[in-house]
């Protein structure tokens, strides 16, 4: 399992991210990492997932998959897919890829049964609770007004970082809690710390940014 604190960069579809660059942009990020001795995934693009994976160290999560089972399922990604690609897990029912309830259980069944780990995104404090209930790995909370922003939930609605943390630790102390949304510096990821998290989901303040290990060499100074 991730070391905690951790900082999870997720690629989305950014075209700094995708293709040759996936793989530039992780090896960049895991220099870093070793140097500072840091707990740092990342999140590649399904189809740069393999690849990413080959060339790196970190550990790699997948940004979605699907809970069917293999066989018949055209243009679905089952968990035995991602993992023989080399994920270690993945994210579930961000923002961006919404999922109900009932898919995610599902979803976050069929992968600890394989042995990968899951990271659920909630949008609120309810959402959160909702999320532990499942018993994934991880819950992270994004609200998504904010999210790919230039102000951090850290500054904006930090109540809902240490709300979202109590509502999760309450129901299932052993769940891990990232919070997202406009992350970018090390005093958001501090600040994150401060209010109960055990790290970050982030996304656009590293993986689409011109000096990406700058980028990440501030958000690690927040750790220290």
């Amino acid at each position: 399992m991730l070391a905690t604190p951790v900082i999870v960069v997720n690629y989305k579809a950014y075209p700094q991210a995708t293709g040759p660059a996936a793989v530039k942009l992780t090896e960049a990020l895991e220099r870093v990492a070793h140097r500072a001795g840091a707990s740092v995934a990342v999140a590649p693009g399904l189809v740069d997932l393999r690849h990413v994976a080959e060339a790196t160290k970190l550990p790699c999560l997948a940004q979605h998959c699907d809970p069917i089972m293999p066989g018949a399922g055209t243009g679905h990604v089952t968990v035995e897919a991602i993992a023989a690609a080399g994920a270690k897990g993945s994210l579930l029912n961000h923002a961006e890829r919404k999922l109900g309830l009932e898919v995610t259980q599902a979803s976050v069944d069929r992968l600890r049964h394989v042995g990968l780990w899951s990271l659920v995104c909630a949008g609120n404090v309810a959402a959160s609770r909702a999320a532990a209930a499942l018993h994934p790995d991880m819950v992270a909370v994004e609200p998504p007004e904010l999210i790919g922003g230039t102000v951090s939930v850290t500054t904006a609605d930090p109540l809902i970082v240490s709300a979202a943390v109590r509502a999760v630790k309450d129901l299932a102390p052993d769940v891990r809690v990232l919070c997202g949304a406009g992350v970018k510096a090390g005093k958001d990821v501090r600040r994150a710390l401060e209010l109960g998290a055990d790290g970050v989901l982030l996304a656009s303040g590293v993986a689409a940014v011109a000096e990406p290990e700058k980028a990440l060499l501030d958000l690690l100074e927040g750790l220290r």
